[in-house]
Parts: structure tokens; C-alpha cells; sequence
């Protein structure tokens, strides 16, 4: 009947046999009550009992009494036994057999179906715990109706509980921080009013009182109308995220206040740099001043040195004299120029910065007078500092008479030497010892404007005829020249610091003298050729030599000079240094190589001549005296009888 309906079926031989196919697989199994009655079912029913969960199995059994306990008593057993069973009582009409058998067939394909389905979803569940241990992540329900929390352990885990411990709601809310707590209810219920996701971050206090991060994240569950039955969602620690977004944080700041201070930085530097390369163009312009000024003065001094010699009358020997003496007045005045510029002449030695000033107390005090009182500070261990002990008297004199102007009424000049040390963070000065000399007052002080012009040169505020303008600059120029630094500090009401460092000698301090007025040497009369482009100083150079008792022939250039000297004998060549066209310097190079032993003396109103200057060409500055060139040519004759 079962193959006329297209149903295969497999006939079993004994109760083992039928268990076995039964093992191998099948749709239902048809059997009768007289193959179970008195057998061994253990092997059946251990079967039945191994069944998977979504198993069950559907068994036929054809019984004589039907499944009626009162007609048949074994029908209770069979269906304890059985479990899933289907009775037909014999006879029976084929169509009624058929029905039974396909209707079991589609109970066991349904079982099929949902083994296929739990199958999948335990995957996805396998999956899922996959997904949330890697993440770190845990998951939660939320029933809304019971206001019941299923968490998962690494949910547990996320607030710090075991997964052994209950974790209801309230004491979820109860561990959130007290600062964020408000907030996370709130964010709870707009995501259960509005049905829109939930997404927070906030802090937790675990048991053992530690704070740490969590984040959740949410879904709600709606009905079909809407209400929201719960939310499912996921949970993760974010502690060191946190962590390391804070620290994060702190370094852009770190790093803002950073890029704020280097900035900083670079702006005084750069503005250092704009107030050097503005005092430098000063000083270019300064230094070219000087040099015509001193052309000047050359032939005035030389005149009046000339005229005092031949004029006996003591009320014209008293003119002159006072001439002369504002000349040399003149001559400071572009001495201290040429020291803002850098062009003066320094004789650099090791000097003993603490003898000078000790020198120079009683010169000081008598300078500033007796309604400042004086004090000098002088540290033990102070070495010898590289300077013009000549200049470094006058930066001093300078700053003390600066200080006085500054203290009409009276009040406290102190001087003070150490030792210092420049760093290699100090970009105006290279890293050294250096001998720091401190001038400081107790005046009025300068405000921001006033001391940001001090240095330049013939700015004043002793109004008209009071002062020059150049005492700081030429203190400026001194330090600068010498490889140190000038710095003034000072505000109104407090006074006013100058601070001169000058680097440190390598060897021991040498004796220095203030210079005396020269006699006039009387030597053999010389044939001088006597060069400068300048026909007023060269005249009254040439008048000064002449009254010497020399024979002077003159050159407007050096082109000219060379001529002569190839073509008549001279004792000795005294030019100037800047020329157009060719150089005192290089007139010098030339004519040795007319005559190699030709004395030459250059004189100049730089006061300075450049570094690659022979060393066996004397130097003369101009302003000058007879006396100082009668000195000079007796030095170069000098020089050149030792040559030979």
C-alpha cells in the first residue's frame, strides 16, 4: 500500500534490526504491537531518549484493540514508550493508513526544517559571542513591563562584578557616577519615548571605589504601536581610551603652549635682530660721519698746532689754545661715534677690570659730586677681561656722569665686577666666562620708549646743549667691538642698571698708564711724499711736515704717487687710507714693489685700517697733532733702519 502511494519503505527483520535502520535514518516507522510485545526494549528506547532536541520521532503502531486504555491496556505503555505514536487498529482501510504515514513524513520534514533553523541560529549565536569577546563588548536586555536587566558576564564584567553576581537595574543606575547619572536616565528615556537609538558614555564606580569608563549602546524594541517593550544592546569598557584621549588632550595643549613659547621666542629674537641690524645701519652712517669729520678736523688741528708754534703774543697763544682744545673736544666726540660704529681702534688686552675701577674711584666720586654717594663692589674671583683699558675708563666715566644727570637732587651710585657666564641659550653672546661690570643708580629711570632709543646715537633727553647723545652709544659700540654686550635695565621711579660683559682673558692682566702729551721729536729732514685725495688735508698735512723741516712733495692718488716714486727718491711715503680708485693700502703693496724698503705710514679717518693691513705699515688716525705725526714718522724710520 505505502509504495502504491510512492512512500519507499525498508523491512525490518527483528527489533535490532529495526533499531538500527532507525539509527541510519528515517521518516516514521510503522510497526505492530506483536513485534513489541514481551521484547527487549532497551535498545528502542535508549533511540528514543538520544533523540536531539528538536527530534521526535513519529512512530505507527498497528494494534487489534486500537489506543483506547480500556479496550487495550498496552496502549498506555506503547505511548509512554513511544512518545510520538499514531495508533491504527487492524482492520483498517488503506486511504486511512496512507493519510497517517504522509501526514507523519511532513511532521519529520518540519523537524528537519527546524534542526536546519536551530542550527543556524546557534551559529549566529557562536558568532555572536565571537563578535562581542573580540570587541570587548557585552550584551544586555532590558524589559521595560518588568524592569528587568539580563546581562551578559562581560556586560557584568564592564561594571565591575563577576558573572556569579546578580546586576538588577537599580543597581546599574546606582553605580553610574553622581555627575553623569542624570544624564544617562535621561538618555534612557528619550530612547524608549522616541524609539531612537541609545549611545552614552559615562562613568562608573565599581565595588572596590575605582572609576572607570563605560559605553553603551542600545536598540528599543517596539510594539506595533509603537511603545517600546525593551531595549537589547551592547556595553564596553573605555577606560583607557579615555586615558589616552585625555593625555591626548593635555599633549595638544602642551604642545599649543609650546608652539605659543617658541613663537614668543622668535619674536624677541627676531625683534633683537631688527634692533641690531637697525643700530648697525647707525652705525654704517655713523662711521661715515666720523670719517668726514675727521677730514675735517685734520687740517684745523694741524693749523692751530702750526700757528701756536709761531705766535708769541699770550693773548693769541690763549685763543689758540682754547682752539686746540675744543678741537680735542671734537676729536672725543668722533671718537665716541667710531666706538657706536665699531670703527675705533681698540688696543685689546688683557686688562685687570678690578684695578681699573679702583683706579678710578676717586676720578668717579669727584665727577658725580658730593651729593651722590658712591659704592664699589669688587669680587674676588674676576679675571682679566679683553678691552681698551683706555676706552673702558671713558664707557665708565660715561655711565657715572650718565647716572649723576639722572640724580639731581642726590641719591646712590653703585659699581659692581663679577664673574658670569654666558649660556649656549643666550643668542646675543657666544657661550663663555665673561667679566660683568654693573654701573646702577637710584634716579628716575627711563620708561619703555626712552630706554628702546638709549643706544642710538645723539639721542638725549638733558634737553639742548647738556649733552651729546653719545655716552651710551659709545659705551654700546665699546662693548659690542670688544666681543660683549651693553644691557640697560630701568623703569621710572626705580632707577637704572647698565650692564657691560666683557669675555674673559686667556692670560694674566697687563699694566696699562694713561697716555702723556708727546713732545715734539726733532728729526733729520725727510723728502715725504705725502698722498690724499683730499687737497684741504693734504695742504695743511703738508704745511705741518714743512714747518717740521721736511721736504714734502704731494699726490692727489695713488695712481700719481707711483709715478713719483719711480721717478724720484723719497724717504718715506705717508698716505691716506680711503682713496678712490686705489687704496693707501694698496699704494703700499705697489711701491714696496718699486723699492722694497720704502717706509710707509698711513693715516686715516676711520681710525681703523682693514684686517689684512701689512703688518708693517704704521697707522696714523686723524685728527692729529705735530707732535703725534712727528712721532709716527720717527717710529717708521725707526722701523725700517731695525729692518735693515
Amino acid at each position: 500500500m505505502m509504495r502504491e502511494a510512492g512512500i519507499e519503505s525498508q523491512i525490518a527483520r527483528g527489533l535490532q534490526d529495526f533499531v538500527e535502520i532507525l539509527q541510519r535514518g528515517a521518516g516514521f516507522a510503522l510497526v505492530t504491537d506483536e513485534a513489541l510485545r514481551g521484547a527487549d526494549l532497551r535498545s528502542l528506547d535508549g533511540f528514543i531518549r538520544a533523540q536531539g532536541e528538536w527530534s521526535d520521532f513519529p512512530f505507527i503502531l498497528l494494534t487489534e484493540r486500537g489506543g483506547s486504555i480500556e479496550r487495550n491496556p498496552a496502549a498506555g505503555r506503547y505511548l509512554e514508550l513511544l512518545g510520538n505514536v499514531t495508533f491504527i487498529e487492524r482492520p483498517f482501510h488503506p486511504t486511512t493508513l496512507i493519510s497517517i504515514t504522509k501526514a507523519a513524513l511532513r511532521g519529520r520534514r518540519r523537524q528537519y526544517e527546524a534542526r536546519a533553523r536551530l542550527q543556524a541560529i546557534r551559529e549566529g549565536e557562536q558568532q555572536l559571542r565571537i563578535a562581542l569577546s573580540a570587541g570587548r563588548l557585552g550584551a544586555w536586555t532590558f524589559d521595560v513591563a518588568t524592569m528587568r536587566l539580563d546581562a551578559s558576564p562581560d556586560c557584568k564584567s564592564h561594571y565591575g562584578r563577576t558573572a556569579e553576581d546578580p546586576f538588577p537595574y537599580d543597581e546599574l543606575v546606582a553605580s553610574v557616577h553622581d555627575d553623569d547619572r542624570a544624564t544617562m536616565q535621561a538618555e534612557v528615556q528619550r530612547a524608549l519615548t522616541t524609539g531612537a537609538d541609545y549611545d552614552i558614555e559615562y562613568r562608573c564606580i565599581w565595588p572596590d571605589r575605582t572609576v572607570h569608563w563605560v559605553q553603551v549602546r542600545g536598540k528599543p524594541e517596539l510594539d506595533a504601536a509603537g511603545r517600546a517593550l525593551g531595549m537589547t544592546g551592547v556595553s564596553q569598557e573605555i577606560t583607557e581610551r579615555k586615558a589616552a584621549e585625555e593625555k591626548l588632550r593635555n599633549f595638544a595643549v602642551e604642545l599649543e603652549q609650546r608652539v605659543e613659547e617658541r613663537t614668543r621666542e622668535n619674536a624677541e629674537v627676531m625683534a633683537q635682530l631688527h634692533e641690531a641690524q637697525k643700530l648697525e645701519t647707525l652705525g654704517q652712517l655713523t662711521g661715515g660721519v666720523a670719517h668726514d669729520f675727521n677730514n675735517l678736523l685734520t687740517p684745523i688741528v694741524g693749523s692751530l698746532d702750526i700757528l701756536r708754534t709761531k705766535i708769541s703774543d699770550a693773548r693769541l697763544q690763549k685763543l689758540l689754545d682754547g682752539a686746540l682744545q675744543s678741537s680735542e673736544r671734537a676729536r672725543t666726540l668722533v671718537a665716541r661715534l667710531l666706538a657706536f660704529a665699531r670703527r675705533q681702534n681698540l688696543e685689546t688686552l688683557p686688562v685687570d677690570v678690578k684695578e681699573l675701577i679702583g683706579g678710578m674711584e676717586e676720578l668717579v666720586q669727584r665727577s658725580i659730586g658730593p651729593t651722590i654717594e658712591l659704592s664699589v663692589d669688587l669680587a674676588a674671583d674676576v679675571p682679566a677681561a679683553m678691552v681698551d683699558p683706555h676706552q673702558l675708563e671713558l664707557a665708565i666715566l660715561n655711565l657715572a656722569v650718565n647716572a649723576r644727570d639722572a640724580m639731581p637732587g642726590g641719591g646712590h651710585l653703585s659699581i659692581s665686577v663679577d664673574r658670569s657666564i654666558a649660556g649656549a641659550g643666550d643668542v646675543s653672546l657666544p657661550a663663555g666666562i665673561y667679566v660683568r661690570i654693573a654701573v646702577a643708580d637710584s634716579g628716575a629711570g627711563m620708561d619703555a620708549e626712552t630706554l628702546a632709543r638709549a643706544v642710538e646715537p645723539f639721542y638725549s633727553t638733558k634737553g639742548v646743549g647738556k649733552g651729546t647723545g653719545l655716552g651710551l652709544s659709545m659705551v654700546h659700540g665699546l662693548a659690542a667691538q670688544s666681543g660683549g654686550r651693553l644691557t640697560l635695565n630701568s623703569k621710572p621711579g626705580t632707577g637704572t642698571v647698565a650692564e657691560i660683559l666683557l669675555p674673559a682673558a686667556s692670560s694674566e692682566a697687563l699694566s696699562h698708564s694713561s697716555p702723556v702729551e708727546m713732545p715734539l721729536l726733532e728729526t733729520a729732514p725727510l723728502r715725504i711724499l705725502l698722498v690724499d685725495d683730499e687737497e684741504i688735508v693734504r695742504e695743511g698735512t703738508a704745511a705741518m711736515l714743512e714747518d717740521m723741516g721736511h721736504l714734502v712733495k704731494q699726490a692727489a692718488s695713488g695712481v700719481q704717487a707711483l709715478s713719483q716714486i719711480r721717478s724720484e727718491p723719497f724717504d718715506i711715503v705717508v698716505t691716506d687710507y680711503l682713496m678712490p680708485s686705489m687704496s693707501g693700502l694698496e699704494l703700499a703693496r705697489e711701491a714696496r714693489r718699486v723699492r722694497a724698503d720704502i717706509p710707509v705710514l698711513m693715516i686715516t679717518g676711520f681710525a681703523d685700517l682693514a684686517e689684512d693691513t701689512a703688518s708693517d705699515v704704521l697707522r696714523l688716525p686723524k685728527p692729529f697733532r705735530a707732535a703725534e705725526m712727528a712721532r709716527a714718522i720717527h717710529d717708521a724710520m725707526a722701523e725700517e733702519v731695525l729692518a735693515d
